[in-house]
């Protein structure tokens, strides 16, 4: 079955297993890059711990790999500096790299290459002696679900086999951190979900840190503890989903199950409260653009006027309300 967890629960390279620290494995200040008057990465300014998947949420081009590519050392920064796993990007990239696995949003796979030639060479680029580098091979082809195809060309696989596959390349050295940059597209929910599942468990049993670059909005309300909202390269918003969704969306979405022959009269009342426009449904009414402090309010203008009120329940806000009140408040320029 696709990603059984047993290679992961073995040792790591250097002979020491990994835990949860409350460790800093990420630092900038003012991280800033342009390409001549567009600036990609403008003032970026964050931690990220150990062990945490941390997501950096943002459109296409809004400058989510420029970061990753400066974090990784394989770009210099026009102003500011980084620290990643205690090593400066910038002059000590190499030694950096031998830490980080990094998942592209295009993976470059030799498609002249099969699957099993693929992650061979890569465990040899990273210095992996050849008995140890075929062992990681075989577990990571078989985790992912492609050892049946492991000596076929890549060019006749999917695209969804060709993300797992770069997947596995991106584990192959057992890095400490991973830059995972839209690490489902291209896969079918099932594979989704088992990769999910994946990410949560380097990050919470393994102590892996995951910087989850993607733009897929309950993907990251699934698994990451923070997140920061980019746009145009500035960081709009950093904070866990639960505490940027109870700073920033203050309405919420009632759902009240009443006698529907009183549906004319709830909707004159919840009128006074809101403006966004009333769904009838079998069970009641749901009704948006409520301010959470306003619920007690419109139950006892309910009750009062004699409407037979058998359940409110109210919708959270969730990570993309977060986003999209972001981007209202601070749209794009045209």
């Amino acid at each position: 079955m696709l990603y059984t967890y047993q290679y992961l629960h073995s040792q790591s390279l250097n002979g020491v297993s990994k835990s949860h620290t409350n460790e800093v494995v990420i630092q900038t200040d003012a991280l800033t890059r342009t390409f001549g008057t567009h600036t990609a990465v403008d003032n970026l300014t964050l931690e990220v711990n150990a062990g945490e998947i941390f997501g950096f949420l943002g459109h296409n081009g809004a400058g989510k790999t420029t970061t990753v590519r400066l974090l990784n050392g394989l770009l210099e920064p026009t102003q500011g500096h980084a620290r990643v796993l205690g090593l400066d990007p910038v002059t000590q990239g190499p030694q950096l790299r031998q830490r980080t696995g990094v998942l592209t949003e295009t993976p470059s796979l030799d498609d002249r290459m099969t699957a099993y030639e693929n992650l061979a060479v890569y465990a040899a680029i990273y210095g992996l002696p050849r008995p140890i580098a075929r062992t990681r091979a075989n577990e990571l082809l078989t985790i992912f679900g492609l050892a049946e195809r492991m000596h076929d060309r890549v060019a006749g696989y999917s695209k969804g086999m060709k993300q797992r596959l770069a997947l596995a390349r991106a584990l192959v050295h057992q890095p400490d951190l991973i830059f995972l940059d839209e690490p489902a597209a291209g896969l079918d929910p099932v594979v989704t979900r088992q990769l999910h599942e994946l990410i949560l468990h380097l990050s919470r049993d393994e102590g892996k840190t995951i910087f989850l670059c993607t733009h897929n909005l309950d993907e990251a309300q699934k698994l990451c503890q923070r997140v920061a909202v980019l746009q145009k390269g500035r960081v709009l918003a950093l904070g866990t989903p639960s505490q940027l969704a109870r700073d920033l969306v203050s309405e919420i979405r009632l759902t009240l199950e009443i006698d529907l022959s009183q549906a004319d009269l709830a909707a004159e009342l919840l009128a006074r409260f809101t403006s966004k426009p009333l769904v009838l449904e079998a069970s009641g009414l749901t009704v948006a653009g409520i301010v959470r402090e306003q619920i007690p309010d419109v139950i006892t203008a309910l009750v009062s006027a004699g409407v037979r009120l058998y359940r409110v329940n109210h919708d959270a806000p969730t990570l993309e309300d977060v986003y999209f009140t972001l981007h209202t408040a601070a749209p794009e320029a045209a």
